[in-house]
């Protein structure tokens, strides 16, 4: 099953649960009226019920065209990067019911039950995987000395631990992360507005493909290719998530009060930074103020 599926049905799971509720509600109301006005009152609640997430449904005919081509960060006004925020705090909110019952549950008990060691050597399994895409961006950057230190990375890290230790880090080889969506941002592409996704958490509209991207250029799906393993290739999505889950119970306190605006602000910097940093600006050049000046796509 595709990443795409699950969005789809995630989102028309969202729409379910607000018609149901709509319904839910009318149920409930006093059955002491009169007849004769039970239609008027039923279309009346109707619209004082709806669900808040069909509302925020219709935000989406408010979208301009200038919107989705904003160049995101954390410094803009809320209208500026962030014009789907009805609509974004309703995911996020069915994501953070997501989280209360099964993500969260399922990462306490991963990291009480399985051993330190085996967490960090897997989780350095994943981000070996990862090397190759890492490369192929950064090829793409004009970046080749980097791409070669990547793919060194891959090869020291998988001969000598299947990518279950990272001996290149000793050789000088650190990792850096990469993603189709960070390629196209440092070619100068506006990232669009920030997408809060079902299951999937913070993006924008640039960085949202990486999900897509990202699937068939692990080397897992070139296994699956030549043999059927789709079971493998899902189940290492889902404990890679929960194990990246489990690596966050520890800075769970730091965020406090709004929280989707404290994620969304967090993601925003570190991908703008992320970029920046490639295009070898210093750091104190990166700035998070809006400029009182931007009225477009420019950033």
């Amino acid at each position: 099953m595709h990443r795409l599926n699950i969005l789809w049905a995630t989102l028309l799971t969202l729409g379910l649960t607000s018609q149901v509720s709509a319904q839910d509600a009318l149920s409930s109301e006093d059955n002491s009226v009169q007849p004769a006005d039970n239609a008027l009152l039923e279309r009346q609640s109707l619209e004082s019920v709806k669900h808040p997430r069909l509302e925020a449904l219709k935000e989406l005919k408010n979208i301009k065209s200038v919107d989705l081509k904003v160049n995101a960060n954390a410094a803009q006004s809320d209208q500026m990067k962030d014009p789907l925020q009805p609509l974004n705090r309703e995911i996020f909110q069915f994501n953070d019911k997501l989280d209360q019952y099964i993500a969260r549950p399922l990462a306490v008990q991963y990291k009480e039950k399985v051993p330190d060691d085996v967490r960090s050597s897997y989780t350095l399994f994943r981000k070996n995987l990862s090397e190759p895409w890492n490369a192929a961006n950064q090829l793409v950057q004009g970046r080749p000395v980097r791409a070669l230190k990547s793919v060194g990375r891959f090869t020291i890290n998988t001969l000598t631990s299947l990518g279950m230790a990272d001996p290149a880090r000793h050789l000088g080889l650190n990792t850096e992360e990469e993603s189709l969506g960070i390629t196209l941002g440092y070619y100068g592409i506006p990232s669009g507005p920030y997408l809060m996704l079902p299951i999937l958490g913070p993006s924008t509209l640039r960085n949202s493909i990486d999900y897509i991207a990202e699937g068939y250029a692990n080397p897992l799906w070139q296994i699956r290719s030549a043999r059927d393993q789709t079971g493998l290739i899902w189940g290492n999505r889902i404990l890679g998530g929960i194990n990246a889950r489990s690596r966050l119970l520890d800075f769970e306190d730091v965020l406090q009060g709004d929280k989707y605006a404290a994620i969304r602000d967090i993601y925003l910097q570190r991908l703008n930074y992320n970029i920046a940093q490639k295009k070898g600006l210093d750091a104190a050049a990166i700035s998070f103020i809006d400029d009182d000046s931007e009225t477009d796509s420019t950033p």
